[in-house]
């Protein structure tokens, strides 16, 4: 029999794969191999089983987001936050998936207003802690872009690179995008 813990990870991959709407209690219970009354027995509703599901990425992106909101956006913040992003959103792709193709469609879910909140508060921080407009919007390419690329990687034919190439990569391509206007020559 399915856990709670096997019915979160399920429902997170169908939610991602079919869509919230799409995806229905009795279609977890079937993919889980357990009955719908036991689905319900650990979740009394499909929006309690997303909100299990996808809650943990949203404390950890609150908690980094508290973190980054402590300090000043100082060369060591930019790349201890960007080191903990690259890891928050390669340990929670599906979710982020969830956030960027669903997150619009799914308004007044706890849940996901609550992760959408998130996102508006880390937009305000670096809008408030840069300079000019290009570094503003280097943030939010840096971040969107790596966001929405690891949410659509099959589209990309990316699946087979290593973690660690595909970590290294980001973090690579982040760093040159997020450093201060100026410090390049061609900055």
């Amino acid at each position: 029999m399915s856990n709670a813990s096997d019915l979160r990870r399920i429902a997170l991959a169908e939610f991602a794969a079919a869509g919230y709407a799409g995806t229905s209690i009795h279609r977890i219970a079937d993919v889980a191999g357990v009955s719908k009354s036991a689905v319900l027995y650990h979740f009394t509703s499909k929006e309690l089983l997303l909100e299990a599901a996808i809650a943990p990425a949203i404390d950890r992106l609150e908690s980094m987001l508290i973190e980054l909101e402590a300090d000043s956006l100082t060369a060591r913040a930019r790349e201890r936050f960007l080191l903990g992003f690259t890891d928050f959103l390669l340990d929670h792709r599906l979710e982020i998936h969830m956030f960027i193709n669903q997150g619009p469609s799914l308004v007044d879910v706890p849940v996901i207003d609550r992760a959408n909140a998130l996102i508006q508060r880390l937009a305000e921080y670096f809008a408030s802690n840069t300079a000019s407009t290009v570094e503003k919007m280097r943030f939010g390419v840096a971040l969107g872009g790596a966001a929405y690329m690891l949410c659509s990687q099959q589209s990309l034919e990316i699946n087979d690179t290593p973690i660690d190439e595909t970590r290294a990569a980001l973090v690579t391509i982040m760093t040159e995008l997020l450093a201060p206007v100026g410090a390049g020559a061609n900055r």
